[in-house]
């Protein structure tokens, strides 16, 4: 139950961003919508990840001047709620953007 209100409170929150972004951009929510759910996703992967390449980037730095010898860490990928938030918000972008390219949903005529 808390990762449903964690999941939708964190669609709540992209959904707001990007309807923010579309209006400053002055484009409809679901045309970036797509694009902005795989900018949440990529975000989210980076910050819930741990080791991999940046960690040994930044490990043989510190060994370089220390001179101590780092231990090598693998990337582990934490997947939680805010990630399947994320991957949630992505999807349905998906869908609005592929009805939007097969004109199923009308463009905007002003």
């Amino acid at each position: 139950m808390k990762k449903a209100i964690i999941i939708l409170f964190v669609l709540f929150i992209e959904a707001l961003l990007t309807y923010l972004v579309s209006d400053k951009l002055s484009v409809r929510f679901i045309e970036i919508m797509f694009f902005a759910g795989i900018v949440f996703s990529l975000i989210t992967f980076w910050f819930s990840s741990s080791g991999g390449a940046v960690t040994r980037y930044i490990d043989t730095h510190t060994s370089a001047e220390t001179g101590l010898i780092q231990n090598y860490q693998p990337l582990k990928f934490n997947r939680g709620p805010f990630f399947n938030a994320s991957v949630i918000f992505t999807i349905i972008g998906l869908v609005f953007f592929i009805l939007l390219l097969a004109g199923i949903i009308p463009p905007e005529t002003k």
